[in-house]
């Protein structure tokens, strides 16, 4: 994988681009030839059934996973800026017996003094302040296993955002959310986005929230079929064709 600054058409108005992309895992071509741009302030939406790579698309992004082809970023007014990319998993699990409390899980990822000695009120102001960005200050001292979904991925999310990212990728974050919690989560995404003027690329299943927040959906399936504005990939030939086989299986 080759990474590195912009060229071409695409100047310095977009945080990533992504060209000829591939996964190959022994002999199974995981995803191929992917291309995508992510610019400034946008929220990009990967959609595709089980099984269609996306994913291994936001690790091979991440570099959790290697890959072929081109992944390069430009920061406009900031080209020797380092990029800083947040980044949510999918639906990580945790024991509701587990006495860790949310504060403990933040000084875990962000002090280098271990949580068991107890939090500084440095680092505690500096909590709050992390979970206000997601309006969770609430949160704090709940003990991570028992939070709802919904709680779960404002606190990822937070942490996410702590240094602020020049792209924040999520995977599935509405996984495990109900009906409610999916609006008030796909409500702040936006707000985030727009406050900190920073590029969310997100995995999704649900459909219902795209046509409202989606500047860009790409229809993914080890290749990108379709791509464009959420009325024009969802009225596309190709979703129709993979959403509509064997029962619209996802």
């Amino acid at each position: 994988m080759n990474l590195g600054s912009h060229g071409g058409n695409c100047g310095h108005s977009c945080c990533l681009r992504i060209a000829d992309l591939s996964v190959k895992i022994g002999s199974d071509m995981i995803l191929e030839n992917i291309s995508l741009h992510a610019h400034c302030g946008e929220m990009i939406a990967i959609i595709g059934p089980n099984g269609a790579g996306k994913s291994t698309l936001l690790k091979a992004i991440l570099g959790q996973q290697e890959s072929t082809g081109v992944i390069s970023f430009a920061i406009p007014g900031q080209r020797n800026r380092k990029l800083t990319i947040g980044y949510v998993p999918q639906s990580p699990t945790f024991d509701p017996g587990d006495p860790v409390t949310v504060a403990d899980l933040f000084a875990c990822c962000m002090s280098k003094r271990p949580a068991f000695l107890g939090i500084s009120k440095k680092m505690k102001e500096k909590i709050e302040e992390c979970l206000e960005r997601v309006h969770g200050e609430e949160l704090i001292n709940k003990r991570v296993g028992t939070l709802s979904g919904g709680e779960l991925q404002r606190v990822l999310l937070a942490l996410a955002l702590e240094p602020l990212p020049n792209i924040l990728i999520l995977d599935e974050p509405l996984s495990g959310v109900d009906v409610e919690g999916m609006s008030m989560l796909m409500d702040m995404l936006d707000e985030i986005r727009q406050v900190y003027d920073l590029s969310i690329l997100m995995t999704t299943h649900d459909f219902s929230t795209l046509e409202t927040y989606a500047d860009h959906v790409i229809l993914l399936d080890r290749a990108v079929l379709c791509q464009g504005t959420p009325s024009e990939v969802l009225n596309s030939k190709e979703f129709q064709t993979v959403f509509h086989r064997k029962g619209g299986t996802q």
